[in-house]
């Protein structure tokens, strides 16, 4: 009976990965530039596979590197679209805004400077590196966001004010200087966060991606 038990569970373990990929078959394409939109995800009946299927699509903005270059594990920010790093060589501080004589504030702004093309937006920092994620799968990453000590110390629903409001996280789409924004837009990627709470905030398989 004990055979029986772990073949089915065996069995249990390969049907999410090939669920997963047919219903990312199953949604219509889109501009590698855009978010599918919310009416996209309905015909996805299962409401796990659902939310499965809008954290995905989510984590195209979340490893986007208008988004990952400041959550890198490391002490230096990325830049660029190549995980080029930063420069001039700063270091994170004790706070994530850089080291005295090297603060951020020292050359980014509350805006974007066009002529220097410094990037800016308010609030400019590097992620802390307990809410780094550079490197890391859709999964490990959806696991990341729901843990209060490894987030920031948010609620799920203070998750989604914060994608969906945020003047550092809005920069991402308005970044400036000929620099590639990421994908759709903050409405639709805090609506596509919003419903994938709402779906129970399901975490892809392990070998899962957009």
């Amino acid at each position: 009976m004990a055979a029986v038990v772990i073949l089915a569970s065996a069995g249990g373990c390969r049907r999410q990965p090939e669920a997963e990929a047919a219903q990312g078959e199953s949604l219509p394409r889109v501009d590698a530039h855009e978010l599918r939109s919310l009416d996209m995800f309905q015909r996805i009946e299962d409401p796990a596979q659902r939310s499965r299927a809008l954290f995905l699509e989510t984590s195209r903005v979340y490893f986007h590197p208008r988004c990952s270059n400041c959550h890198p594990d490391g002490d230096s920010p990325f830049q660029e679209t190549g995980m080029t790093l930063h420069n001039p060589p700063v270091t994170r501080g004790p706070e994530d805004k850089g080291v005295v004589g090297m603060t951020c504030e020292g050359c980014h702004q509350d805006r974007n400077v066009a002529l220097a093309r410094v990037p800016g937006a308010p609030n400019w920092h590097l992620a802390p590196r307990s809410m780094a994620w550079t490197g890391k799968s859709p999964r490990a990453l959806c696991e990341q966001l729901k843990d209060p000590a490894r987030n920031g110390g948010k609620t799920l629903e203070q998750l989604v004010e914060h994608n969906k409001h945020d003047a550092l996280v809005a920069w991402g789409w308005a970044p400036g200087s000929g620099r590639e924004p990421a994908p759709g837009t903050q409405a639709r990627f805090g609506e596509l966060v919003a419903a994938w709470v709402a779906t129970g905030a399901e975490c892809p398989s392990e070998e899962a991606r957009p």
